[in-house]
């Protein structure tokens, strides 16, 4: 994920520069809880345009949103305390959900709503599954771009998130892989790496061409390997999970130590075998497309220092700046 790295060490310079209005880009506050579902008919079909009221004794009043195209619908900024969903659309029965409790900072995914046709005596069922609480974290966090542009994917604001499937892993890592902005990160990198002369590809468009190449291979195989096939097989989550909350001092731990402990897929933290192996397995791939003068062990030892380094830089950067330059998830009415 060497790109995004790049990203972060320029967006660090900029946010201090150039420091953003909480009310243009939000990330998750601290304390601040999150309400988000995806309202559904009998056939799996989304239901857009339904009434979703959201009822509590910590609200003045009723808040009330309305589900999208795709039937999504959010409730943010919500005081930790206990509320209640209801949904109404034309055609179909209402719905109420159980007592749901929103801890601080805490992500809810309400999962499966199924709506039934309204009849006389009508239930409306409630589906879930951690596969499905995942997929919808997943679509969230599939939104999340730094400054509303760049791609910050791997980052998960709910501390107790759905563990990711096999699939889930291979479909972050591909969007993370193929997204527009991340080529364009390639881009950049190869120009820094030009005008440093490394790899020794020589000059030219030539020359950057070959680095270009060389810049799109590392970062593929990076975010494959150590994203989702190693992952996938030791059952480990590649994603950051942002603390946000304690002393300065416990985050930057948290942020410095997330290359080598990790969550696993059992929700227990574990050596984080995924993101050391991805490193090390993308530096020795390298040696397969570097030229003579750039191969051999002490070079891929290096890349893996300087990738594991910047990777513990970014995520500091992830728990102390990005928050408020990631533009969160919104449905849109």
């Amino acid at each position: 994920m060497r790109t995004l790295q790049i990203w972060l060490l320029i967006l660090a310079a900029f946010s201090m520069a150039a420091p953003l209005g909480a009310q243009d880009f939000s990330a998750p506050k601290p304390g601040k809880g999150h309400l988000t579902g995806t309202v559904i008919d009998v056939n799996n079909d989304a239901v857009s345009g339904a009434s979703v009221v959201l009822e509590s004794p910590l609200l003045k009043d009723p808040r009330t949103v309305v589900s999208d195209n795709n039937g999504f619908f959010e409730f943010d900024d919500l005081d930790p305390g206990t509320y209640n969903v209801s949904i109404n659309a034309k055609g179909f029965a209402k719905w109420t959900s159980d007592a749901i409790i929103v801890k601080p900072g805490q992500y809810v995914i309400l999962t499966g709503s199924k709506l039934n046709i309204a009849k006389a005596l009508t239930t409306v069922s409630v589906i879930y599954s951690p596969e499905q609480v995942a997929t919808e974290q997943v679509k969230l966090e599939e939104q999340q771009r730094i400054l509303g542009i760049i791609p910050n994917f791997y980052v998960s604001y709910d501390h107790d998130a759905a563990p990711l499937t096999t699939k889930l892993k291979f479909q972050l890592a591909l969007k993370t892989a193929t997204d527009p902005i991340n080529i364009v990160g390639i881009g950049v990198l190869a120009g820094i790496n030009q005008a440093g002369d490394v790899p020794n590809y020589g000059q030219g468009l030539k020359g950057y061409g070959k680095r270009f190449g060389a810049a799109a291979a590392d970062s593929v195989s990076d975010i494959m390997i150590g994203g989702a096939i190693l992952p996938s097989l030791l059952h480990q989550d590649p994603r950051y999970f942002y603390q946000g909350t304690g002393t300065k001092k416990s985050r930057v731990f948290h942020a410095l130590s997330s290359p080598f402990i990790c969550k696993g897929d059992n929700g227990r933290l574990q050596p984080n075998y995924s993101s050391v192996g991805g490193d090390l397995a993308s530096a020795a791939l390298s040696n397969a497309y570097y030229p003579a003068s750039d191969r051999g062990a002490a070079p891929v030892f290096e890349n893996f220092i300087i990738g594991t380094g910047e990777r513990m830089l970014g995520n500091v950067i992830q728990e102390f700046v990005l928050p408020r330059l990631t533009r969160k998830a919104r449905n849109k009415d």
